[in-house]
């Protein structure tokens, strides 16, 4: 075993002289034992002695009452010849890694606002898109970013509407324009669906901070 350096020249307390003389001990008990498992009781034993002097909770700050709880180096040797440290020495198994949190689903909302986005543009123009917009807002399953880019799609594409309908009239062809319109009505909430379809299935994370005491 090689002597530890110490960091300091600061003069060893009794406390550090009880320490140093049961390690000794231990090390001279434990000599009969295998290099891996001889090193492997002195490193469990060290650590040990150093957790209970400096615990948050009961504390022992006596080494004398450490090594007294730790027993006669005899009985920890003894113990390690039986091919296992003792049970008090042994470190706690890793903790298992919380579960996955479960992965949210799309409900009942967020398909109603896609199929008013798409569908409902056809069928009932402006008002569907509208709605299906309305209800894609109040759903958690999609970012701001992705809303605002709904919401630009589907509110251009009245606009867009309006200018061309308003074009046709001047030009004094109203079947053309209302052709041009209902293409622009529809165009802007379809393509604002399609965007919006990978969040049915994209995982959702909780916001920052949350679950956190």
């Amino acid at each position: 075993m090689t002597a530890a350096r110490w960091p300091d020249t600061a003069p060893l307390t009794h406390g550090d002289v009880v320490v140093l003389d049961y390690l000794a001990a231990l090390w001279a008990e434990s000599e009969d034992l295998a290099p891996e498992l001889r090193d492997e009781l002195m490193a469990a034993v060290t650590e040990y002695i150093a957790l209970r002097r400096t615990a948050t909770s009961d504390p022992l700050a006596d080494p004398g009452q450490v090594v007294a709880r730790l027993g006669p180096p005899e009985s920890l040797v003894a113990t390690a010849r039986r091919g296992h440290l003792p049970h008090h020495l042994r470190r706690p198994a890793p903790a298992e890694p919380p579960p996955a949190p479960a992965r949210d689903s799309a409900g009942p909302a967020e398909y109603a606002a896609l199929a008013l986005l798409t569908g409902g543009a056809f069928v009932l123009p402006l008002v569907g898109p509208f709605a299906g917009m309305l209800l894609a807002s109040g759903s958690p399953r999609w970012t701001p970013a992705q809303k605002a880019t709904a919401w630009v799609l589907t509110a251009g594409s009245a606009g867009s509407a309006m200018m061309l309908a308003l074009f046709g009239a001047l030009a004094h062809n109203p079947g053309l324009a209302f052709v041009l319109a209902f293409l622009a009505v529809v165009a802007g909430p379809l393509v604002a669906g399609v965007t919006l379809i990978p969040g049915l299935s994209a995982s959702r994370r909780p916001p920052r901070g949350a679950g956190t005491a």
